[in-house]
């Protein structure tokens, strides 16, 4: 039987209900976390603006609580970038993900890594930071003590890459300070890190999450390369769909596909939103057009806003004189009945974001 084409707005509707984006549901945050399988979070704050567009009544609190008692926790994961994730998760899937990690390592050093004892650097950096928590400052001050001809930035990364670290947060804010200490993930979660691969489940997460979607698109948002090989012996297990470009796309049998005419409303997402790094094609919300005005200089993700379920601008969020100011720019002309939306989700996006601001605006760059 032929496999069933999907269009680019029904691949969007997926991608928009997987990722909790087509109306605001009432899960619990590590629920939704879990579901979402992590939250990017090179920005502090990002975390928190994702789960306000996503949820329910969500308050800070109902996160910051969760980073305090450590059901959820801040670590290296996929792409071998900073995620929020579960405990529970992390502990599962840690070890699968560690090939990215050290192809991190090697790919991003190069020559700078040979001769390096990378067991040696991480033996003494995990009895050090077992000591205490740890800056990376203070990591790299002891590692120049002890190899004090080597390239500390080499052993700082090896550090990053190859030891299981938690962010320790701090309880005001949003849970981080700029300049964190580390510990260890088994003294912070108080149990050995398996060491057992879970390359299945992690693939089955990401359908759940992301799906339909390639092995591209699968290798694009977890790091892990040649995939292919692995989605062939699944393939039995899964559904099979193509794009409009004939692409193969798998996904879990029994999963929704909303039609590609259901409505979506307005939202905001936070800088490094997942929903922009999961897919090698990425115009399931992207348009090609807008990539350079999403996608930054310095590996940064703009935060953007979706009208009918796509990027069409993006946005930020400025306080000066106790006046925070949250300005739109549209990318294209937008509707009455858009900027109206916009405007109101705008409004208390900024009260959740800057809560003790004297007072508060919502403004058009255009």
């Amino acid at each position: 039987m032929a496999e069933r084409v999907l269009t680019l707005r029904e691949l969007n509707r997926a991608t928009l209900a997987r990722q909790l984006l087509l109306l605001r549901e009432s899960l619990s945050v590590p629920d939704a976390i879990a579901r979402l399988v992590g939250l990017q979070a090179q920005l502090p704050i990002a975390p928190y603006v994702g789960l306000w567009t996503r949820l329910e009544n969500f308050g800070r609190e109902n996160l910051a609580n969760l980073i305090e008692d450590r059901t959820i926790i801040k670590t290296t994961l996929m792409r071998s970038t900073l995620h929020l994730s579960t405990a529970k998760d992390y502990l599962h899937l840690r070890a699968t993900l560690q090939p990215v990690l050290t192809s991190a390592f090697e790919t991003v050093l190069k020559d700078r890594a040979k001769g390096l004892d990378v067991e040696e650097v991480v033996a003494a950096a995990r009895a050090y930071i077992s000591e205490e928590p740890r800056t990376f400052a203070e990591i790299s001050a002891m590692l120049t003590e002890l190899k004090p001809d080597t390239d500390v930035g080499a052993m700082r990364y090896g550090v990053r890459t190859h030891l299981p670290l938690v962010q320790v947060p701090i309880s005001s804010g949003w849970s981080y300070p700029g300049n964190p200490k580390f510990t260890l993930a088994e003294l912070w979660l108080n149990q050995t890190i398996p060491t057992e691969a879970h390359l299945k489940t992690l693939i089955f997460r990401y359908l759940a999450a992301f799906g339909p979607a390639s092995t591209t698109d699968l290798q694009t948002w977890s790091g892990l390369p040649k995939l292919k090989d692995v989605m062939e012996t699944l393939k039995p297990q899964l559904v099979v769909y193509r794009d409009e470009q004939k692409r193969e796309l798998f996904d879990l049998p029994d999963m929704p596909l909303p039609d590609a005419d259901i409505p979506a409303p307005e939202r905001f997402l936070p800088e490094f939103d997942n929903i922009l790094l999961s897919h090698q094609k990425r115009t399931r919300i992207v348009a090609d057009a807008y990539r350079k005005q999403v996608y930054l200089p310095g590996l940064r993700v703009a935060a953007t806003f979706l009208v009918d379920g796509f990027v069409h601008g993006a946005w930020k969020v400025e306080k000066t004189k106790g006046i925070a100011t949250l300005t739109i720019t549209p990318f294209v002309p937008l509707t009455t009945h858009n900027r109206i939306a916009l405007m109101e989700e705008a409004e208390k996006l900024v009260n959740f974001i800057e809560a003790d601001a004297k007072s508060y605006e919502v403004r058009f760059a255009d």
